[in-house]
């Protein structure tokens, strides 16, 4: 389980604070999708649970550890990230996803780690790609790779930058099903951020409204109202619902 409690962050001593008390649990497979504009503090969140940035005050465990204090490679044996902008070099397949296996070997892969490469694009259907170049792949297969290059890192959370930004509505789909899968089979916790709030209502287990670097509100479905909606995008929108299932729709009325 991810814990965060009373985080705090500003950039530098006489910078703005970017992060307010920021609090937020996520449970083992469970889908946690943070919800806010561009500059709410999403992506600065996201900086410190991996460890690229440093928090000022509050604190930040995982199963009972406090991620602050570990060096990068045994966070990395907990924590992976999938970033929205992939770049990997001209690298092929496997060996993109052998590099997974860093925090584990170190200088030179051993029988284990392919083993676990071989595994990985087995489970994921990459291994007619095995040893094709990265570069020669598509947007959507491109973050399947992502994501088994993460999955090689032996996880108990993926963090997820936006992963359907750059993505046409096909290999949108194949990233939420793949995202649903890995969650659901594997027990793992994935925290990602979104902007299509219906495809964040498809995908999520949990809520994470956030603004002004605080979190509004944090729950399941239950807690997204069009009143909320408004609160944290200031974006007045109306929620319908066919067949028990939540559909947003622009242009709610204005109060």
């Amino acid at each position: 389980m991810l814990e965060i409690s009373d985080l705090r962050f500003r950039y530098s001593r006489h910078s703005p604070t970017v992060l307010d008390g920021v609090n937020l649990r996520l449970g083992d497979g469970e889908i946690g999708i943070l919800l806010g504009k561009n500059g709410s503090g999403k992506t600065t969140l996201f900086k410190n649970i991996l460890g690229i940035e440093t928090p000022s005050g509050g604190s930040i465990r995982f199963d009972g550890e406090n991620l602050l204090r570990m060096n990068r490679r045994e966070r990395a044996r907990r924590i992976a990230y999938v970033p929205q902008d992939i770049r990997f070099g001209d690298l092929s397949v496997y060996d993109t996803v052998l590099m997974g296996r860093v925090s584990y070997f170190g200088f030179k892969a051993g029988r284990e780690d392919q083993e676990a490469v071989e595994r990985i694009l087995q489970e994921i259907r990459l291994e007619e790609y095995a040893s094709r170049s990265v570069e020669a792949l598509s947007g959507g297969e491109r973050q399947k790779i992502a994501i088994a290059r993460a999955l090689a890192q032996e996880p108990r959370l993926l963090v997820f930058d936006e992963p359907t930004g750059n993505l046409d509505i096909a290999n949108e789909q194949l990233i939420i099903e793949e995202a649903r899968r890995v969650a659901k089979e594997k027990g793992i916790g994935i925290l990602t951020s979104l902007h299509d709030l219906n495809q964040a209502l498809d995908l999520g287990d949990r809520f994470f409204f956030m603004k002004n670097g605080r979190i509004l509100s944090s729950g399941g479905s239950e807690i997204v109202t069009e009143e909320l909606i408004c609160e944290t995008f200031d974006a007045h929108v109306r929620i319908v619902e066919i067949e028990g299932k939540k559909y947003i729709i622009n242009g709610g009325n204005q109060k």
